[in-house]
């Protein structure tokens, strides 16, 4: 059950991500299923493209690997050549860690085909989009001095998401701030990560007065 509400928030936030947040949209169900459908298409083809970039990047550190053997005792010193094969390793390890990282992504494709995730998708965004004022507004107001409008999109989402999630759907808190920060630590950079920590333990406050 966790594991399926943790699939729909990440779908949800690659889906919310489609959506214009500048003015108040409004939109139907099937609008948002629209939506879903192409966040699915761009997650498969993000997909492709990390898999070709991983083939791209093993093939040049093998190649890095074979000329490296074919200097040794040639041209180049020894350590030339460790420092070489010591660089296509980590190359390889950056790739094995890519790897592992799309992997993910057809868990995520696979589920959407259930009808629960997909209900729980379209509940998430209806909630949002139908009251994007007042849950902007909320958060604006334990930013500390900041306002959501300067953060990068995926943040906003993010926050958005959590407070859905508190206000909406009964999640307890904890929970809900815990799964923001997993999508934080996989869809945002380390600035974003430490703001959104930041608003989320402020909103946490907050919601338990």
């Amino acid at each position: 059950m966790h594991n399926t509400k943790s699939l729909s928030r990440e779908l949800s936030l690659i889906s919310l991500g489609l959506i214009n947040d500048e003015s108040n949209f409004k939109l139907n169900k099937l609008q948002i299923e629209e939506i879903f459908e192409s966040a699915l298409d761009s997650l498969i083809n993000h997909c492709r493209d990390q898999l070709d970039n991983c083939e791209s990047d093993l093939e040049n550190a093998s190649q890095k690997i074979l000329d490296s053997e074919l200097q040794e005792g040639v041209e180049s010193s020894f350590s030339n050549v460790r420092d070489e094969i010591k660089k296509s390793l980590k190359k390889i390890e950056i790739v094995m860690n890519t790897l592992s990282a799309t992997l993910d992504f057809p868990k995520l494709i696979i589920s959407s085909g259930q009808i629960d995730i997909r209900e729980d998708v379209n509940h998430r965004i209806s909630n949002i989009i139908n009251n994007l004022t007042t849950i902007d507004s909320d958060i604006d107001q334990v930013m500390d001095g900041w306002r959501l409008k300067r953060l990068p999109r995926i943040d906003r989402d993010i926050l958005r998401l959590a407070y859905v999630d508190i206000n909406f759907l009964g999640t307890p808190v904890a929970v809900a701030c815990d799964e923001a920060v997993n999508l934080a630590n996989k869809y945002s950079d380390i600035q974003g990560r430490k703001f959104i920590n930041g608003v989320l333990r402020r909103l946490q406050t907050v919601n338990l007065k």
